[in-house]
């Protein structure tokens, strides 16, 4: 695949930015090139443009080559950068699953770009005959999301490398919830095919939305892309400091990970016990899609008594539906009690 042919003409020819850190790496003992302030070491320094010492450790963790990762101000940004990158304002188009990540759209949206909508089957499986016939000569990204949100099951695997496969544009998987979903993440073929991205996040297993850091993985050439159009210190000293400390400390964050799936499985069997539940749906992420008679009126009783959850009534395929993040086990235990005193 040649990547230039599909990249916007404008994106093509720019010249990025150089930050001071960009034209000098290494090792120093006096920097008097950024216009820095000398003092209040070590956040009066710029961080790392391209987070080379963080990369290290994800490159390890992954095992994966660090030219092949971007990161990003959570997976919003590289979604985003995509979109900008290799689609025409008002020429182009991209296609997505429904329902799914809400924020393929606002993306869309924001950039002037045609967003065309692919119904899942009655199981949340993939078309792959429907979603091909909906691209055409100007369809530059297909995105998939798997697990998928808020769904929560995991497209198959052969499916969205029929696509890969079929597609001449790039097809990005977004994997949020794939640590809640073992053996089943596309990063291990990515080598294999030069149009596919594979998105993961921080936010989830790793406990840390709050620092805001997406991961991308893809060949090199689309990696220079997304780097050539980023800004310049698109992650903060404080994310890169925090996600290496986190990466160091795994083992916590894979009991984590075994916990949550463990109160999953039994959040599912005690829900579909619930008179007003019709369907607990098979989830592969760390949060339950519900289908429940009155599941609005469920939902107002269930902030009335301080538990929010999230209401998809009004989402395609989703009617009558609450999705149920999976929390501690006290808090999984509190929603439960609350349900009872409705029987």
């Amino acid at each position: 695949m040649k990547i230039h042919k599909l990249l916007r003409k404008n994106i093509a020819a720019l010249s990025p930015y150089s930050s001071a850190r960009d034209e000098y790496t290494g090792e120093a003992m006096v920097f008097l090139d950024a216009n820095e302030n000398p003092f209040n070491e070590p956040f009066n320094r710029y961080p790392d443009p391209l987070q080379r010492k963080l990369k290290r450790k994800i490159a390890a963790l992954k095992n994966i080559e660090e030219a092949k990762i971007f990161l990003g101000n959570g997976s919003d940004e590289p979604i985003d950068l995509l979109i900008r990158a290799f689609c025409e304002p008002g020429l182009d188009n991209i296609v997505s699953i429904d329902p799914t990540y809400g924020m393929y759209r606002v993306a869309a949206d924001i950039s002037g770009i045609e967003l065309r909508k692919v119904s899942l089957t009655p199981d949340f499986q993939l078309d792959t005959k429907d979603l091909l016939a909906a691209a055409d000569e100007h369809t530059k990204l297909i995105f998939l999301c798997s697990p998928n949100n808020p769904t929560g099951n995991s497209l198959v695997k052969e499916d969205m490398l029929e696509i890969v496969k079929k597609f001449g544009g790039l097809v990005i998987v977004d994997e949020a919830y794939i640590d809640f979903a073992p053996g089943k993440t596309l990063l291990s073929v990515l080598q294999n095919f030069p149009n596919l991205v594979v998105l993961q996040t921080f936010s989830k297993a790793w406990g840390m939305a709050g620092i805001r850091l997406g991961m991308a993985f893809a060949s090199a050439d689309i990696i220079r892309v997304l780097n050539k159009i980023k800004y310049p210190y698109n992650l903060n000293t404080l994310t890169q400091q925090k996600a290496i400390e986190q990466i160091e400390n795994k083992e916590q964050v894979d009991n984590w990970i075994k916990r949550l799936i463990s109160e999953r499985k039994k959040m599912a069997e005690e829900l579909i016990n619930f008179p007003f539940v019709i369907k607990v749906y098979p989830s592969d992420a760390n949060f339950l899609l519900v289908k429940m008679y009155d599941a609005q009126g469920i939902y107002n009783y269930l902030v009335e008594e301080g538990i929010i959850v999230r209401d998809r009534s009004k989402v395609h395929l989703c009617d009558d539906s609450l999705r149920i993040t999976i929390g501690s086990e006290e808090e999984n235990t509190t929603l439960l009690t609350t349900f009872k005193n409705l029987i």
